[in-house]
């Protein structure tokens, strides 16, 4: 089953997308809602009996679901190897990536839906995207089993983390964030595609073997497969989960893909800037095999107050 949240003429509704329409769940219901109490299944049944059809062209496409939280992993390896390549002297992967599969969270209230428009963000000089595919909880949970966690994964979606690198950068100089460098934007979408119609998928390793292409401007810039992930979905949400609680609706982005998944990765291989930093006119399109697609459009940046820097301070005491 896929699910799509929707905005009309008349309001916000969801429902299952079928071919090119949507079969509306009645007003008034939402997917987070349906997920919190397990009834997303059941509704999606009723939904295609119902028949209440409306044609997908020209709607507004919202993020299939209102998150409450959004954690992003780090599980390709590849990509860390790009992104510390451009360090002085490559250190190589930390031996602490192989230990865990490292997160942080991030801004719930900047998702947006494929074909939103994104500015970018003030004092932003190095724009990038980020290809990801993003798991979410149906059933929630603390301290889950790598071998159960399955059963608690609702569905996938695509996950766009976009990126202010040289914001980023700066900021976790101070062993911090990021922080300014990723809460603007986060696109998630086209839909929610339930668990089971991916299963065809699966290796033999417990990973889905999906294709991940993302292009700008219609020039392919990455391609690589979900299943190069060190870790399985399946382990992702156990570390989640582990000595703290997950519940319905969280979102846990795989991290980025390998092999162009971003551009940053590829400054750091090749010494350069090619291709170039994001601009307002560009067109990222993000394809993953068995879900969909997602395009935003990179627009200027709004004004906003400068930043004040810090006061120097006496370092007096009562």
């Amino acid at each position: 089953m896929r699910v799509a949240t929707v905005e009309d003429a008349t309001g916000v509704r969801c429902g299952v997308v079928v071919d090119d329409h949507l079969l509306r769940f009645p007003d008034g219901t939402t997917v987070l809602d349906l997920i919190r109490s397990g009834s997303l299944r059941g509704a999606g049944a009723a939904a295609v009996s119902a028949g209440d059809a409306v044609p997908l062209a020209g709607l507004r496409l919202l993020p299939p679901l209102d998150a409450p939280t959004v954690r992003d992993f780090v599980a390709f390896e590849e990509h860390v190897e790009g992104m510390v390549a451009a360090v002085p002297g490559n250190p190589g992967v930390a031996p602490e990536w192989y230990e865990a599969p490292t997160f942080y969270f991030t801004n719930p209230y900047a998702l947006i839906g494929s074909g939103e428009d994104v500015p970018v963000p003030a004092g932003c000089d190095l724009l990038d995207f980020e290809l990801e595919v993003a798991a979410v909880i149906g059933s929630g949970g603390r301290d889950l089993r790598p071998e159960r966690a399955r059963d608690h994964i609702v569905g996938y979606t695509i996950f766009n983390d976009w990126s202010a690198r040289d914001l980023q950068f700066r900021e976790m100089k101070v062993n911090l964030g990021p922080c300014k460098g990723k809460d603007f934007a986060s696109t998630l979408g086209p839909v929610l595609v339930t668990a089971d119609e991916l299963e065809p998928y699966r290796d033999a390793e417990g990973f889905l073997r999906l294709a991940m292409t993302v292009e700008v401007n219609g020039r392919e810039v990455g391609r690589d497969l979900l299943s190069n992930m060190g870790w399985p979905f399946e382990e992702l949400v156990a570390y989640a989960s582990r000595s703290a609680e997950i519940r319905p609706g969280d979102v846990l982005g795989s991290g980025t893909c390998g092999n162009g998944g971003c551009l940053a990765e590829l400054w750091g291989r090749r010494g350069v800037q090619d291709p170039p930093p994001l601009k307002p006119g560009d067109v990222v399109t993000m394809t993953v095999e068995g879900i969909g697609g997602i395009t935003n459009t990179v627009v200027a940046s709004p004004d906003s107050p400068p930043v004040t820097p810090a006061r120097r301070r006496p370092r007096n005491r009562p």
